[in-house]
């Protein structure tokens, strides 16, 4: 069964293009405007174990914001393309993941229902990851990941004082789960409902 997908989106913000291929090695091929997305990226393919090639340009020069929010709503979508119908899978990941003085725990649902929650003791506008990257950015690749793959994501910043661990933590913690959701265990559709 092949679990591959491909989506894009274009606006006179961004052109964003993923094909993602969730039974891969990890490889990728990621080219963004926005250094710590593209390293971010290349964390989820290596940890999550999927194959990607992500293409993304966007108007950087304004914000960052656009480009992250987009490239979240297109990886999601083609998340929720490769899964297919789902059958078989795990269907719930978690992950804790420390990163120096920060940890941090995702837990997934591939429910068929988008909803995020994002809980961090920090101050998320004005804590940096980088210079132009405030950690709230974070909050919105995931919010729009959630959004277009259909799945409940519950993150949680446990404790973490440097935006760059904090977010990097979260990151490893999201790909490690979605490893786990996405793994193939049986043979039916993991709902009640039978349908998810």
């Amino acid at each position: 069964m092949s679990r591959m997908a491909s989506a894009s989106r274009k606006t006179k913000e961004t052109e964003v293009s993923v094909a993602i291929d969730l039974d891969g090695s990890g490889a990728s091929s990621i080219e963004t405007p926005v250094g710590f997305l593209t390293h971010m990226l290349d964390v989820i393919s290596r940890h999550g174990r999927v194959e990607m090639q992500v293409a993304a340009t966007g108007d950087v020069h304004i914000d960052y914001h656009h480009t992250v929010e987009d490239v979240g709503l297109v990886l999601g979508e083609a998340f929720r393309a490769a899964l297919g119908d789902k059958l078989g899978i795990r269907r719930f990941g978690h992950a804790y993941v420390p990163l120096d003085e920060a940890l941090a725990r995702v837990v997934v649902d591939f429910a068929g229902r988008p909803f995020l929650v994002f809980e961090a003791p920090i101050d998320k506008e004005m804590l940096l990851v980088h210079r132009d990257f405030p950690f709230a950015l974070v909050e919105e690749f995931f919010k729009s990941f959630a959004n277009t793959c259909a799945c409940n994501i519950h993150v949680d910043l446990i404790r973490g004082r440097n935006g760059h661990h904090a977010a990097e933590a979260i990151f490893k913690a999201f790909a490690i789960a979605l490893r786990e959701a996405k793994e193939v265990v049986g043979g039916g559709v993991p709902s009640t409902k039978g349908v998810l």
